[in-house]
């Protein structure tokens, strides 16, 4: 068995989609804007903001809150990925900071490429469970359903799902365990 640990596919996918952004990014900046400006007018320039204004503690710590809620938004989509690796030792799958999981090649019964709809089987994209298990998946509608010894499933959403079952193949033949 070799030790090395060497990387045989590698993809890294990120929360891109077009309408996400066309959604986050205003939500975000209103936010933003809306809270700094109040923040700005009352507990700078001694101005009450509103009809019926907050304290300035309050103020000062609600809309803290809100420009935190406002940036952290952006951040948390800007930041989050995920990352599947097949390595020697199996497959690693990394979901930023949320999740970390690590398939061993024994564990696998079945696998294929598969097309899938996000919304309709797995309810949306991220780290989903549906009817056909459990699913990591950033975009799109392709990937590599998996099936294990124990006949849970897991859907590893890929934009190079070819790729990745041709990287899983490879170690599985290479270890014999395929059936």
């Amino acid at each position: 068995m070799n030790e090395s640990n060497e990387v045989y596919f590698r993809e890294v996918q990120r929360f891109r989609q077009v309408w996400i952004w066309a959604l986050i990014l205003p939500i975000s900046l209103l936010l933003i804007v809306l809270f700094g400006y109040g923040m700005l007018n009352q507990l700078v320039f001694d101005q009450p903001w509103g009809s019926k204004p907050m304290s300035d503690t309050g103020l000062a710590i609600f809309g803290s809150f809100m420009l935190l809620l406002g940036i952290g938004l952006l951040y948390l989509f800007y930041a989050l990925k995920v990352v599947t690796e097949v390595r020697d030792d199996g497959i690693f799958i990394r979901y930023s900071f949320l999740s970390h999981q690590k398939i061993s090649f024994e564990e696998i019964n079945h696998y294929k490429v598969q097309t899938y709809n996000p919304i309709r089987d797995y309810g949306g994209w991220g780290i989903r469970y549906g009817k056909n298990g459990k699913a990591y998946n950033v975009n799109g509608n392709g990937g590599v359903q998996l099936k294990f010894l124990d006949g849970k499933q897991l859907l590893i959403g890929s934009q190079q799902p070819e790729e990745l079952i041709q990287a899983i193949e490879t170690q599985m033949k290479r270890y014999h365990l395929r059936e």
